[in-house]
């Protein structure tokens, strides 16, 4: 049995002089206290050699590199190219004190510098910095250097959140200087994918023909480039005078000449005649998420946490021409704090009348979006509801998140589960607003057997 402690010492008490270490260990850095170690750091870009007078105790406990050069030497003498050399006291300072600060150009030698002398704490650390200041403005743009960078040393986390937020935001990616450095394989893995957010797909082409212009790649490459392109998305008239103004596509205009004409077939007969003849489950005739009025509507809603909301509004009933002047009105209900069954007031049994207690924490926000009306029109087609939402960062408006849900369903279940909008300050409201973009992508199906 434990015995009590009788003691009547209650005063326990915890002294913490940690940022006074912390202190002395960047006065040791700096003055070279105690110093039993020296490297010296070369670079192409500077004739003489940054000089740190270093412990070989702290550099070991941090890193297992400098704990296996300074072994057997006191001197070391260390190559770096000019990027990581300008960063190296940073660096060093990290071992010494566990923090640094740095800014988005200095991220990847950074990262460079920790995974070149295994500090993995702080390799995870810029890892980390970089997936969560992807929207961070920067002059040159970043995004797009850092998932290059993701791919040449395998970190497949980054890479998948630079690709979903470079998905998500294309269309400022688009007018931005870094559109320019996209390379062949980070184009092509972007045309393949369906949650490109932009206006439409003539945007998406013009962006494509200016990089094919700038980059000048083989026949081959832009052949590819070319036929990812969605033509049955951009209006006969569009491509009409794409096929007599764009000099990229009269310069391939071999490669791509069937998908023209079945584009063209497309907007001329009927989706479901068409349907027939050709497979039309496939990306081709998939919208991606144009932001164009006729796809959707944008939806501020003021004070989100207060009351139930509704909308309408009202979309074409699908890419085709045949389409064109046909309209599909959708209703949309926001509620900030709908309950499950499982959690709605009950009377109890106890007390008469009395019901169980239910917080306001308790509900989740509800997004509901129906169609107004049903119509044969609607035959062999199937709506994709998509929502995006905005939040402010760096200044800027970007999409935080987009949930995506089909016509059998009338909400996405996860919407907005983890967000608390009953802060102000909620990272998904701006100016105490919820910004959303409600798109409706149309998808044909074939109702018959396609002919061979």
């Amino acid at each position: 049995a434990q015995k009590a402690d009788f003691s009547g010492d209650s005063t326990a008490a915890t002294i913490n002089h940690s940022l006074t270490l912390l202190q002395r260990l960047q006065e040791l850095l700096q003055n070279g206290n105690g110093s039993d170690s020296v490297l010296r750091v070369r670079s192409a870009a500077s004739d003489e050699p940054k000089v740190f007078h270093t412990h070989q105790l702290l550099l070991s406990l941090q890193s297992e590199v400098f704990e296996s050069l300074l072994r057997n030497q006191s001197v070391v003498t260390l190559y770096e190219p000019p990027e990581t050399a300008a960063l190296f006291e940073k660096f060093i300072r990290y071992l010494y004190c566990g923090g640094v600060s740095i800014l988005l150009h200095q991220a990847i030698p950074m990262h460079q510098l920790a995974s070149k002398y295994r500090v993995w704490g702080l390799q995870r650390g810029v890892a980390e910095y970089m997936r969560t200041h992807l929207a961070s403005e920067s002059s040159q743009g970043h995004v797009v250097g850092w998932y290059h960078y993701a791919v040449r040393v395998g970190d497949a986390a980054l890479q998948e959140s630079c690709l979903q937020f470079l998905a998500w935001n294309l269309s400022a990616v688009l007018g931005s200087a870094e559109w320019g450095s996209v390379s062949v394989e980070l184009l092509l893995l972007l045309l393949e994918r369906s949650d490109l957010v932009l206006h439409s797909e003539l945007e998406l082409y013009t962006a494509v023909e200016g990089w094919l212009s700038r980059r000048q790649p083989e026949a081959p490459v832009a052949e590819r480039v070319l036929r990812a392109i969605r033509y049955p998305m951009i209006a006969p008239s569009q491509l009409f005078r794409l096929q007599a103004q764009s000099a990229v596509l009269a310069r391939h205009r071999a490669a791509v000449q069937d998908l023209l004409f079945q584009a063209f077939q497309f907007h001329a007969a009927s989706p479901l005649h068409f349907a027939k003849y050709f497979d039309v489950n496939c990306s081709m005739f998939l919208p991606r998420n144009y932001l164009a009025p006729s796809w959707g509507s944008q939806w501020v809603i003021t004070n989100p946490a207060r009351d139930d909301r509704s909308t309408s509004f009202q979309t074409q009933l699908g890419p085709s021409s045949h389409d064109a002047g046909k309209r599909v009105t959708w209703n949309v209900l926001f509620s900030p704090r709908w309950l499950p069954v499982s959690l709605r007031p009950v009377y109890s049994d106890s007390v008469a009348g009395a019901i169980q207690p239910v917080r306001i924490e308790d509900g989740r926000p509800r997004l509901v979006i129906t169609p107004a009306t049903s119509s044969p029109d609607f035959a062999g087609v199937s709506f994709q509801k998509t929502v995006l939402v905005g939040v402010r960062q760096q200044g800027r408006v970007l999409v935080k998140h987009a949930y995506s849900f089909h016509q059998s369903s009338d909400e996405a279940a996860d919407f907005l589960l983890h967000a608390d909008l009953q802060k102000r300050t909620s990272e998904y409201l701006i100016d105490n607003s919820l910004h959303l973009h409600i798109i409706i992508k149309p998808v044909y199906h074939s109702l018959i057997k396609v002919k061979k």
